[in-house]
């Protein structure tokens, strides 16, 4: 097993797909200059995320979807891991808010559905997922999956740690009022469960919700890698030496 870079991209969410993709694109080619293995966004980047629930639903798309294929020729083109969200179609129920990890050669290796929605903005958007927490193989590696709020819970990262994961990619969206959750949650979960954790935010604002800035990642033992603190745009490449799973 050899050491993981991972680049925790802190960015505004898009207008839509389009200009999602192309940002994408340019990130994914810096982060590679950057030496990284994986780029983790925002939670629900491609689309926009606490914007109109209708609209949410019409750019619902399936995993095969073209939004995805795009995401994987982007992985593909730059030879970097992308881990990404989207709202995930479902017939005759509100979308997933989901989490996908491309590889570097554009293949899917692991979809995480948000187990643990927040308040009436998730609730109103979308469906709860039902499965355990995604998690994958990658060089060694046993990588997680979370978006935002699972992270909080014991749960999620109990299931991870008994399945020997050694870090969990965490796409987020938390917002302006939560800083404790950069500030000492994380810190806390990483020590307890004995697991890494890449926390990727959004920044600034969709309407009246504004973002907090702050990626981060901890190492296994909660010390803390790299901290964000500017609410701006920022692409850090972070290094995780080789580990073993959580005991």
């Amino acid at each position: 097993m050899d050491a993981l870079r991972l680049a925790l991209w802190q960015t505004p969410h898009p207008a839509d797909s389009q200009e999602a993709l192309a940002r994408l694109d340019t990130a994914a080619r810096d982060a590679a200059a950057q030496g990284a293995h994986w780029l983790i966004t925002p939670e629900m980047f491609l689309t926009g995320y606490l914007i109109d629930p209708a609209l949410i639903a019409a750019r619902a798309e399936p995993v095969d979807g073209p939004l995805i294929a795009a995401v994987r020729a982007i992985a593909q083109r730059h030879a970097l891991g992308i881990v990404t969200g989207w709202p995930e179609a479902r017939t005759g129920a509100l979308p997933f808010n989901s989490a996908i990890a491309i590889d570097d050669t554009g293949g899917v290796r692991a979809v995480h559905r948000k187990i643990h929605l927040f308040g009436d903005g998730d609730a109103q958007r979308f469906s709860p997922g039902t499965d355990a927490p995604a998690l994958f193989a990658w060089r060694g590696w046993r990588l997680g999956l979370l978006i935002c709020f699972d992270v909080e819970q014991d749960e999620p990262l109990q299931s991870l740690q008994a399945r020997g994961a050694h870090a969990a990619l965490v796409p987020t969206a938390n917002m302006v009022g939560y800083d404790d959750v950069q500030q000492t949650r994380l810190p806390e979960a990483a020590r307890r469960f004995g697991m890494a954790i890449a926390y990727a935010n959004a920044c600034g604002h969709e309407g009246g919700t504004v973002y907090n800035g702050q990626s981060t990642a901890l190492g296994r033992d909660g010390a803390r890698l790299s901290l964000e603190t500017a609410k701006a745009t920022a692409l850090n490449t972070i290094e995780l030496p080789p580990q073993r799973p959580a005991q």
